[in-house]
């Protein structure tokens, strides 16, 4: 059985036309085993959210194999990709995206909805108990603080009990004591027994992590184990002294970078 939750083989991910390509990921091969935590950091334009949505099956490679366990989503059709993303897969990202005329319960219950499951109250419950706001069910966005909010969308991910959980820059819009709740509870969902992989540009937050992967120009060009704050610090301070003294792309190359500006 093969032990690595997530697989990408020779990815690439190509804007752009001819004479003007930008790549904004470049034959990246990656394993991210089971039950572990991994960061995803670099500069801006170095390809982070490009490959978290090609991972997640939210964006498809020009060239390439992505695997979820022994599932390849490079093959599958819209149809399938959007029941697995509805089971297998949760998203968590910078912008909570609750619906405000929903309660706390309602907008956890609402991938179930749309996977044409009917909710089940106890299950709705589950989630938000884990993420220490069963009290809050009936509560509307309005009513609840910021970390709050994330803290039920971050419920709302796990619902489904994905097997893997994504997180695109998931405490950017919250202060640091917050954030460091909400990675507690990331932290502790890899503890017991979940994948996750999260986009981040904070050092902090990626220190949560069992591991760091370092993008630049499309491709993993340093990891990370057991990352302290400092020493996260410290590499992307060198990443980003590597950028500004990296000649700028003129050209069709320059237009075509200004166009899409991957992440």
């Amino acid at each position: 059985m093969n032990e690595s939750a997530v697989r990408l083989r020779s990815v690439t991910r190509s804007y752009g036309r001819a004479g003007g390509e930008v790549k904004a990921l470049d034959r990246v091969d990656l394993d991210i085993p089971r039950s572990t935590f991994t960061a995803v950091m670099g500069p801006s334009g170095s390809g982070k959210s490009t490959l978290l949505h090609c991972t997640a099956g939210l964006d498809r490679p020009t060239a390439g194999q992505v695997f979820l366990g022994e599932t390849e989503l490079t093959g599958l059709s819209e149809k399938r990709l959007t029941r697995l993303r509805g089971g297998r897969i949760g998203f968590v990202f910078q912008a909570f995206n609750l619906l405000p005329s929903l309660t706390a319960a309602q907008n956890v219950a609402l991938p179930l909805r749309l996977a044409g499951r009917r909710p089940d109250r106890a299950q709705v419950l589950e989630a938000l108990e884990q993420v220490g706001l069963r009290e809050r069910a009936r509560h509307r966005p309005g009513e609840l603080s910021g970390g709050q909010q994330q803290r039920v969308a971050l419920a709302r991910a796990l619902v489904t009990r994905p097997e893997v959980l994504f997180g695109d820059e998931p405490t950017g819009a919250l202060d640091s004591t917050t954030g460091r709740g909400v990675l507690g509870l990331l932290r502790s969902m890899v503890d017991d027994g979940r994948t996750v992989i999260m986009v981040t540009h904070d050092p902090v937050a990626a220190s949560f992590a069992d591991r760091v992967l370092v993008l630049a120009d499309g491709r993993i060009v340093d990891e990370l184990y057991a990352p302290s704050a400092e020493r996260v610090a410290a590499r992307m301070a060198r990443a980003d002294r590597t950028v500004q003294t990296s000649s700028a792309p003129t050209g069709a190359g320059a237009r075509a970078r200004a166009e899409v500006a991957p992440c």
